[in-house]
């Protein structure tokens, strides 16, 4: 268990956060369609990997339950 760190509700709310931009992400790519140009990729690739990394990472804390307060 980490003794210094975000709390359960700190990685609840981090873990809310990357499936919202994970969804506007996707539905992005479903209104506008795949970008044409190497800039579209560029950020559709960024944001992909922050929200799927954060959601992986706070996904394994949860899990593992390793955070200060322990519950």
């Amino acid at each position: 268990m980490n003794k210094f760190g975000p709390t359960r509700s700190d990685l609840m709310f981090r873990l809310a956060f990357s499936v919202i931009g994970l969804a506007l992400t996707a539905g992005a790519l479903l209104y506008r369609g795949l970008p044409s140009g190497h800039g579209g990729w560029e950020t559709i690739s960024i944001a992909t990997l922050f929200f799927g990394g954060t959601f992986l990472w706070t996904a394994i804390k949860l899990i593992r339950k390793d955070f200060p307060d322990g519950l």
